[in-house]
């Protein structure tokens, strides 16, 4: 084989490896239904605990467009159910999150909600 087709073929090689990377990685992420279902609503505060979660999964939030929304927000804006400048606001009822590693936090910023329980901290290993 030539320089060249040799190349070729390692660069062939190479592309089905990351393909093959990326298809396990997409394999292992799990999705999770937020509140279970009942679906993102209030008094969800507890839903997280038991459950084990990684970097790259999915949290799907399931509510009526317009009755709730989903606030990704910092420590302090869930402790205090307020929303920090800048903080990423989902409206569509079936928001679908990817978690990060470390804690992730989230609430519903409408008037009251958060303070109901209609809030969530994840721990993503």
């Amino acid at each position: 084989m030539s320089g060249q087709g040799r190349s070729s073929a390692m660069k062939v090689v190479l592309v089905l490896c990351i393909v093959a990377l990326i298809q396990t990685e997409m394999a292992q992420a799990a999705v999770y239904n937020v509140g279970g279902s009942g679906g993102w609503t209030f008094n969800t505060v507890s839903w997280p605990r038991g459950k084990r979660f990684r970097a790259g999964d999915i949290l799907a939030f399931n509510y009526p467009s317009g009755a709730h929304n989903v606030v990704a927000v910092n420590k302090d804006g869930y402790n205090n159910c307020r929303t920090p400048r800048g903080s990423k606001v989902y409206t569509k009822g079936g928001d679908k999150i990817k978690l990060v590693k470390g804690q992730n936090y989230f609430i519903c910023n409408f008037v009251g909600h958060c303070e109901s329980g209609m809030k969530i901290s994840v721990f993503a290993s």
